[in-house]
């Protein structure tokens, strides 16, 4: 049995291969960009106003200005201001020549086609020309995860596509013979498969693509053919079940008969000690407890930090620090725990916890507390670490 840390060693030094493919805005969502993205323009383009009012020029001290043009948005003006004049202009105008400042509308007054100020404006009210990106900026690096915000800058400097890892295929296989699907009635003996579903919408959260195909029982061939097949086309093959030391957990044996390197198969952590790592040229498999909450951790600590390397994505950093709520009694393990907890302002709350299939737990969680080996009582208030999740 291997400590989390050396586990994470080895899964680290796996080589992975990251390739790259072109996708329209729309499609680079969740995406992780492949190259850095640099700016051909100035945003703003030009000098715009930002409110609806007049241009003038600030020198100018005439107790009323002409109004020689309306400059509405999208409209190149041509015009260059002179003294005692100015233009009206709406928000997001063009500024013509001649003008600095923009007037806002509320504080003045038309009258015979002239304008008078009425009030104080001491702001210029005008975005400047490359006040937000200059031409030639670095506006993202490679390595940048896009969320609609990013998406949109990229459109703001006229990019309609862009270069992006392409996602790692990932292969769900779910083992037991005690398993049925969802939507099937439920006999005695028999308990619903959770595992492929929250396995592969962790995957999907993570901006991985998925194939699934159905559950398999506890059988060597059964196993291996379900596997082979995933192979075919899958980046990384994950295995549900099958795993610990019982009669029917075939999978370590599967996956060496297949040609895998075994590279561990035991981890000191809890839930979530019959973990299999294995690797064949450039293909990897996980072999994951059939426990709900096992499942859902080895995935978050150890095949999460792999397919983020094959995305060519930054794993953020994982723990958050707060104070606990109340006293928590540990008991002693050879193995570093993780427990659900919820955290709300740097307050960490434990939940209510059934063990390892307890899976609604999860769903009141957004961390998990991190309990050492040989750990002792914790009181409230002592400071601890969380991983969200």
């Amino acid at each position: 049995m291997i400590s989390i840390n050396d586990a994470l060693k080895i899964i680290n030094r796996f080589p992975v291969g990251t390739k790259v493919e072109t996708v329209s805005l729309f499609d680079a969502l969740g995406r992780v960009l492949a190259e850095e993205v640099v700016s051909p323009v100035n945003i703003p383009p030009f000098a715009k106003s930002a409110m609806d009012g007049y241009a003038i020029d600030s020198e100018d001290n005439s107790r009323q200005f002409f109004i020689r043009e309306t400059i509405p948005a999208g409209f190149d003006p041509g015009i260059e201001l002179q003294k005692g004049e100015c233009a009206k202009i709406m928000t997001g105008a063009m500024v013509p020549r001649g003008a600095n400042r923009v007037i806002r509308r509320e504080v003045t007054r038309e009258r015979d086609g002239f304008m008078l100020v009425t009030d104080i404006d001491k702001g210029s009210n005008i975005c400047l020309k490359g006040e937000d990106i200059a031409a030639g900026d670095t506006v993202f690096n490679a390595g940048q995860y896009l969320d609609p915000q990013h998406v949109g800058v990229i459109a703001s400097v006229g990019f309609d596509r862009v270069r992006v890892f392409l996602k790692p295929l990932v292969g769900i296989v779910t083992t037991g013979n005690e398993i049925i699907a969802p939507g099937e009635e439920l006999p005695p003996g028999k308990i619903y498969n959770s595992n492929s579903y929250s396995m592969g919408c962790q995957y999907l959260k993570y901006g991985c693509d998925i194939r699934y195909q159905g559950m398999v029982g506890d059988s060597r061939d059964e196993i291996r053919a379900a596997v082979r097949a995933m192979l075919k086309t899958c980046d990384v093959v994950v295995i549900s079940g099958g795993v610990s030391v019982g009669d029917f957990d075939f999978v370590p044996r599967v996956l060496k008969k297949l040609g895998f390197t075994t590279e561990f198969e035991k981890v000191a952590i809890k839930p979530g000690k019959p973990t299999v790592f294995a690797t064949m040229d450039h293909k990897v498999a996980f072999g994951v407890p059939g426990n709900p909450v096992s499942t859902f951790v080895v995935n978050e600590i150890f095949v999460k930090p792999l397919l983020f390397r094959m995305m060519g994505r930054k794993l953020p950093f994982p723990f958050v620090r707060g104070k606990l709520a109340e006293d928590l009694k540990v008991k002693k393990s050879d193995r570093t725990s993780f427990i659900p907890v919820r955290v709300t302002a740097g307050r960490v709350e434990t939940l209510e916890y059934h063990g390892s299939a307890h899976l609604l737990a999860l769903t009141r969680a957004n961390g998990l507390l991190e309990i050492p080996r040989q750990g002792q009582d914790l009181e409230k208030g002592t400071q601890v670490d969380v991983r969200s999740i």
